[in-house]
């Protein structure tokens, strides 16, 4: 409450000129030129359609279900998983919408234009209807494929117009699962996983308002409130756990920016996370050390340092002009950003085939 009423004090006392709010507010990455684009572009090349090692999450209904990753999904069967193939797909589309001249773009729209036809998407419609897979990749693997399905129809492109056309009943289908399941669940899901809502709600959200499905919008806008609106006293000592790549309160905090307006999410954020840091506070949050990226559970983390990165702008970004934990927020953000860039090598497949897309997400500014 103490923290509220400060912050109430300091807005009132501050007029910033427009320059000073976009000196505040977050810029384009300079860490992704040209070369930095190709480097995460030839990560996922490498792997949305190499079919092995994979883990499937896959219900078997009878002998009949047992069929290669590729007979089952073939279009999202490469980068070891389901989600992982779909976010890797998006990085493609992402990075060739950014550098339409870019060294990779030819090969890019080639491995595209391979994945995305009317025959496949029938097969992997299929495969999402069949028994036992109503929760099947919900939500992160779901909100992916929107957020993939939202990269495609923003892009003013012949060939990603038939792309998005031939995605359209997945699109569909992925729309209708949350839509379908927002209002049976009675309680938010707070892992540092796939499992979360928070984070995949954000995605999902920001896929509805970029096609103007006000039902979904209005939908999880609802939820949402229903699920965070009175949360109290969260306490980030607590993260992050081993193996997360999601910051369970941040993803949380980044999620409500979308809804309310900045001096309700000032308010709102005072009370979450009553700790948060007033002015420029290095070392309040530390990135998440990794001691072996071999093991694909314990390179989670750093997929959580670049995850944290881009939702504490996104805090900043939600809060108004002035507000005196901007300055923390993006200091946290820098240091997690060049924590977790350093860590996109593609050494080893466990983060190869999934990290340059959480890269590109944070570099590209695609939350915000």
């Amino acid at each position: 409450m103490h923290r509220i009423f400060v912050y109430l004090i300091v807005a009132a006392l501050t007029s910033a000129t427009q320059a000073q709010v976009q000196t505040a507010r977050p810029t384009v990455d300079k860490a992704l030129d040209a070369g930095a684009a190709a480097r995460f572009a030839d990560l996922a090349l490498e792997c949305v359609h190499r079919e092995y090692p994979n883990k499937i999450g896959h219900v078997l209904n009878s002998a009949v279900d047992a069929k290669t990753p590729h007979e089952l999904t073939p279009i999202f069967f490469g980068c070891f998983d389901w989600h992982s193939a779909v976010h890797g797909h998006w990085l493609l589309v992402r990075l060739c919408r950014m550098y339409p001249d870019g060294v990779f773009v030819a090969r890019a729209r080639a491995a595209l234009d391979k994945s995305f036809t009317a025959d496949k998407v029938a097969v992997e419609l299929a495969y999402l209807n069949g028994d036992g897979r109503r929760t099947f990749e919900r939500p992160y693997g779901l909100a992916w494929l929107l957020q993939l399905c939202a990269e495609l129809n923003e892009w003013d492109d012949p060939q990603a117009k038939r792309w998005a056309a031939a995605l359209e009943p997945l699109e569909g289908l992925a729309a209708q699962r949350f839509s379908d399941w927002l209002p049976k669940l009675t309680h938010p899901i707070r892992t540092g996983e796939h499992s979360q809502t928070a984070f995949a709600f954000g995605l999902v959200l920001d896929w509805a308002r970029s096609r103007d499905r006000h039902d979904v919008t209005e939908l999880l806008t609802r939820r949402a409130r229903d699920y965070y609106l009175k949360d109290r006293g969260a306490n980030l000592a607590f993260e992050p756990d081993g193996q997360a790549f999601l910051s369970p309160a941040i993803a949380e905090a980044d999620l409500m920016r979308r809804i309310l307006k900045p001096t309700e999410f000032a308010a709102w954020l005072g009370a979450f996370l009553p700790g948060l840091a007033f002015g420029e506070s290095p070392g309040w949050l530390v990135p998440a050390v990794v001691t072996d990226r071999s093991d694909g559970k314990l390179a989670h983390l750093d997929g959580l340092n670049l995850s944290r990165a881009w939702m504490l702008e996104g805090m900043a970004a939600g809060l108004p002009p002035g507000d005196p934990r901007i300055a923390s927020l993006l200091s946290a953000a820098r240091e997690h950003r060049s924590t977790g860039l350093a860590a996109v090598t593609g050494e080893h497949y466990e983060g190869g085939h999934w990290l340059g897309s959480f890269a590109v997400y944070l570099a590209t500014k695609r939350g915000l």
